[in-house]
């Protein structure tokens, strides 16, 4: 088989499962499926030093808390299989992550009662590109979002979000921020860096949340 023949071959097997994830309900409006997991993000990845590592939440807590690479990695695991949405319209599916369920690390947290948002902080790299975003504490406190650190059985390269992502499958992928290394619980909805250039503040993958006007 030519190398012409595999290519439009594999194009045919990603056609045929395409219809069948929308015929399932699984792929939203104006997405189209990818086999592929394509490199967006703004800046460089940063480096990535376990010793002086560390992951905070703070805000509104009765204490703020700070854990090492080590301490954090040794919080317990699990695996999630989901779909992931990118705002740029396409959609991997079944991806088998890794990592630290959200709701570990919410369980040594003491939330005060008046928290409803909740800002998760990425790294601030060499440029100057500070990601964060947004999230309802409803939509963060959910069994199926993680900090993960593989996927598919590979540990997440520098491009992908290594050593650490969230995953917030139900939402499109710009909400599963890159780099992550803190939390800050609210009272009220804040933007983060995507929302302040005019991103959906929510970002509904099934209702194309995909712009603040929208």
């Amino acid at each position: 088989m030519s190398e012409l023949d595999k290519y439009l071959r594999g194009d045919d097997d990603r056609r045929v499962l395409e219809r069948k994830m929308k015929a399932e309900g699984r792929l939203p409006p104006g997405q189209a499926l990818t086999l592929k997991w394509p490199v967006l993000h703004v800046g460089a990845p940063p480096k990535f030093d376990p010793a002086t590592w560390d992951f905070r939440a703070g805000g509104l807590v009765e204490e703020p808390v700070t854990w090492s690479y080590e301490a954090f990695m040794a919080l317990p695991r699990a695996e999630v299989v989901a779909d992931f949405h990118c705002v740029t319209r396409w959609s991997a599916f079944d991806n088998r992550w890794e990592g630290i369920p959200v709701r570990e690390v919410l369980a040594r947290l003491r939330v005060q009662p008046s928290v409803s948002h909740v800002m998760v902080l990425g790294h601030v790299g060499e440029t100057r590109y500070g990601y964060s975003t947004n999230l309802p504490l409803s939509d963060f406190d959910r069994g199926d979002n993680l900090f993960a650190f593989r996927r598919n059985g590979e540990d997440l390269e520098p491009d992908h979000g290594w050593p650490l992502r969230l995953i917030v499958p139900h939402l499109y992928a710009w909400k599963s921020c890159k780099w992550v290394r803190g939390l800050v619980f609210m009272d009220e909805d804040k933007a983060g860096y995507w929302e302040r250039l005019g991103y959906h503040m929510y970002g509904d993958p099934f209702l194309e949340q995909r712009f603040s006007n929208e």
